[in-house]
């Protein structure tokens, strides 16, 4: 029988996706769950992207598109990044993709022989280790933990850099963390950065709209200029216009990758459709009092998310401030017993806890930190707070 690729093996189902589907499963059987398990931001776009969306369809050609991507969308991309602090920029620096995951995937391609390096902190987003398996690239992951605030400090990517990675893939504001880098953070590390010519810079910000307390979106190339030779930033509208399911992801950065990752596109996906494409413009162009009160109320979120879990003896969380997860160190928990069930890690802390309270969380381990749980809180309200009470009655109980 004729076999499977090699690379087939090393692809994982996503985590994330596992601790949804057993919770799915379930609400099904009738149990009373509350999920704080995928991070979706659970509200729908304003309603100008729905009319543009109707619009387009009255006028669909039904053709394929452009490999790069449609120019109104181009166009409302570029003033959307002009808008965050990225200037010079044309069509040519841009491309598209199905969502910002296949994005990622496309610049892996485009990137990384097989047995390159690719660096990059943990925690980390689960896609990331995934992709570079897949592709066959090493990673170095680098890690930060609790003790400093899941930041990942000069010192750190200097020791990184000296290995000569060809990728360095940096997450700001965080998934899973939440946590955001400030102006100054972000400096420091690019100082660090220029004195490493050799390695392209890839930022995934998708959640650069989604930040608290006034620290701001900041990124390597407004601190260091000539960094955007090599640097590429990835977005998307899945987060900030709450559209993860209309899968539209964008890059900026230099014309050599764009171009690449535009061939890419003309192998993968052609093109992306028209009616989403219409609809992907009016989100980045239109009215952004939606994203802007999304906002507001996540920030709110975290408040109540924070001051529940910092209450708990024992767990330590950094102080979220953007995106909308927290990242709890829930290593107190180990050695211990949930009403007869041993508790020895962070997975079966998660199936513990969901089993016995219906609360769905991640198991840190799928970030690269296995002290840790992610707690997504884009549920409805009315769900947080008995949520989180559930945590802490199940965290009460340990013996």
């Amino acid at each position: 029988m004729p076999q499977l690729a090699q690379r087939v093996g090393r692809a994982k189902p996503s985590a994330i996706m596992v601790i949804a589907e057993k919770a799915r499963q379930l609400k099904a059987a009738g149990r009373d769950i509350i999920s704080f398990s995928i991070g979706v931001p659970n509200f729908l776009p304003g309603d100008h992207v729905y009319e543009a969306a109707r619009e387009a369809l009255k006028h669909d050609s039904g053709q394929y598109g452009s490999n790069r991507g449609a120019e109104p969308l181009l166009d409302a991309f570029l003033r959307h990044i002009e808008a965050l602090g990225f200037s010079g920029y044309g069509r040519m620096n841009l491309s598209i993709g199905i969502g910002a995951k296949q994005v990622l995937y496309n610049l892996a391609e485009a990137m990384l022989d097989e047995g390159d390096e690719i660096c990059f902190a943990a925690p980390y987003w689960t896609t990331y280790h995934d992709i570079a398996d897949i592709v066959g690239a090493k990673a170095n992951v680098l890690h930060c933990g609790p003790e400093q605030n899941y930041k990942l400090v000069p010192a750190q990517l200097e020791a990184a850099l000296q290995r000569k990675p060809k990728v360095f893939l940096f997450n700001n504001p965080s998934n899973p963390t939440g946590m955001v880098y400030t102006r100054e953070e972000i400096a420091a590390l690019a100082d660090v950065l220029v004195k490493y010519p050799d390695t392209w810079i890839v930022t995934d910000d998708i959640y650069n709209s989604m930040v608290f307390d006034g620290i701001g979106y900041h990124n390597f190339v407004f601190a260091q200029p000539e960094l955007r030779e090599r640097l590429v930033f990835v977005d998307s509208v899945s987060k900030t216009y709450g559209m993860p399911g209309w899968r539209v992801g964008l890059i900026a950065g230099p014309e050599s990758v764009a171009k690449a990752v535009t061939t890419l596109n003309s192998n993968h996906i052609t093109s992306v459709p028209e009616v989403i494409t219409a609809a992907a413009v009016a989100a980045f162009g239109g009215p952004q009092d939606v994203p802007r009160a999304k906002c507001e109320e996540f920030a709110g979120k975290r408040d109540v998310v924070f001051e529940a879990l910092t209450a708990i003896p024992g767990v330590v969380c950094p102080r979220p401030q953007g995106a909308f997860y927290a990242f709890p160190d829930i290593s107190v928990a180990f050695g211990k017993s949930h009403q007869g069930t041993k508790i020895s890690n962070d997975v079966e802390f998660c199936a513990a806890l969901l089993e016995a309270t219906g609360v769905a969380c991640v198991p840190g381990s799928a970030f690269g930190e296995p002290r840790a749980m992610r707690i997504s809180y884009t549920c409805p309200t009315a769900q947080l707070k008995p949520g989180l009470e559930r945590i802490q009655a199940f965290f009460a109980q340990l013996s």
